[in-house]
């Protein structure tokens, strides 16, 4: 949306997806314009692939060669890398109809592909962005170079992941690397100031995983309720170590300490940042968490860990407080000092937290970078490029892996 307000056309294309349970009624809007790559299933595909094999068969073996090459040691079996094929020969139809001039994909795992595919079947350029972890952890297993050799420019969203992506590729291509923050809409903060409530409440907002570290947070809330200290844990959110969780709550008696949400809407997770003191994310690894974004420019101290991104945005003593990833004593002692600092202290602190985020995260200022790296890639100014607005044919492709989110 903020790349159209910068004067491009969007089409929004995704795997899957179209009937997934969705709470916000902006995902709602925006899955009414998506397209959905599997929605015609395996005869679409196979169809897909047969008309691009008949209309350009050097063209298909070019990429069918690419693909059995990113299978090669993959971290998928071969067969997927097929499958991702038979995906990009589905798309180059509709980048034709809505004549599309660039494919942009988020995270540098199948999308990615799906994409590089689509450029050796004869579709237009493209580009990324590295969100992390999952790229750092396996950059050889997902072709990471070879997808930024052929890409024309790769976005990382902080300055950890642009080092982390120089590591993997010739210094040739690091030129085409650049930093481009996530960002957060207007809208999500533009209510009346809400003060930090004298309440001993923290909540903790994102997918119930391993990664995020919500294990180790309610041992902490454990411990705390064991030394008499008072303290209310909102877990928001839902995801694969819900189970795990919901026992550990049990085994610790914290049944009246810690409550989880399940699935909620943006809406909602405004609401149970600003009903808390504080948000708290132990994340062992990360890219750069948006929801830090979001309860910072809500005001609200954060508390998270020194890892990937987080140091960049989050000022320990100023924003919030950081903690070594995976030390529960450390994230102990981190709520604690919480819970003894004066209200007035962590409204200050909520203030700084704001005027930080916001520095460094407006979705406009983020998206402009980003449609200037998209100009210089094609050798369009920006004069050109307004004067061109209303009357280019051209349309960006916005291409989004959203099972990963």
């Amino acid at each position: 949306m903020a790349m159209e307000r910068q004067g491009f056309d969007v089409e929004r294309i995704a795997v899957r997806g179209w009937e997934g349970e969705l709470v916000d009624q902006q995902d709602l809007l925006e899955r009414n314009r998506t397209h959905y790559i599997l929605r015609a299933g395996l005869t679409g595909l196979l169809r897909g692939v047969l008309r691009v094999l008949a209309s350009n068969p050097a063209k298909f073996f070019t990429a069918l060669r690419l693909a059995f090459k990113m299978g090669w040691h993959a971290d998928r079996a071969l067969p997927y890398h097929m499958i991702y094929l038979a995906e990009a020969c589905q798309i180059i139809p509709l980048l034709r109809e809505k004549n599309i001039c660039h494919v942009h994909a988020h995270f540098g795992t199948n999308s990615a592909e799906v994409a590089m595919l689509v450029a050796a079947l004869g579709g237009p350029p493209y580009s990324f962005t590295v969100h992390g972890p999952e790229e750092f952890d396996k950059p050889v297993f997902i072709g990471l170079r070879e997808k930024i050799e052929r890409a024309l420019f790769v976005i990382a969203v902080s300055s950890f992941g642009r080092s982390q992506i120089f590591r993997w590729i010739g210094g040739p291509d690091w030129p085409k690397v650049h930093v481009v923050h996530c960002g957060i809409d207007p809208v999500f903060y533009a209510i009346a100031p809400v003060p930090v409530p004298d309440c001993a409440r923290v909540v903790c907002v994102g997918r119930i995983s391993e990664q995020k570290g919500q294990l180790l947070l309610i041992a902490a809330i454990s411990k705390l309720v064991n030394k008499g200290i008072d303290i209310e844990l909102v877990l928001a959110g839902d995801g694969e170590m819900r189970s795990h969780a919901e026992q550990l709550i049990a085994e610790l008696g914290l049944v009246n300490h810690v409550r989880i949400t399940g699935s909620i809407s943006s809406e909602q997770v405004r609401e149970e940042i600003l009903a808390s003191r504080a948000l708290v994310l132990p994340s062992f690894m990360e890219g750069l968490p948006v929801v830090l974004m979001e309860a910072m420019v809500l005001k609200r101290p954060v508390l998270s860990t020194y890892v990937a991104g987080i140091p960049e945005l989050v000022r320990s003593g100023t924003d919030g407080w950081l903690f070594p990833a995976g030390d529960v004593d450390a994230l102990t002692e981190a709520l604690e000092q919480l819970l003894t600092t004066p209200i007035a202290r962590l409204n200050e602190m909520g203030e700084a937290a704001h005027l930080r985020a916001r520095e460094r995260h407006s979705i406009d200022t983020e998206a402009a970078k980003l449609a200037q790296h998209l100009l210089n890639a094609y050798g369009i100014d920006q004069l050109e490029h307004n004067l061109s607005v209303e009357s280019r044919a051209g349309k960006i492709l916005h291409s989004e892996n959203r099972q990963d989110n």
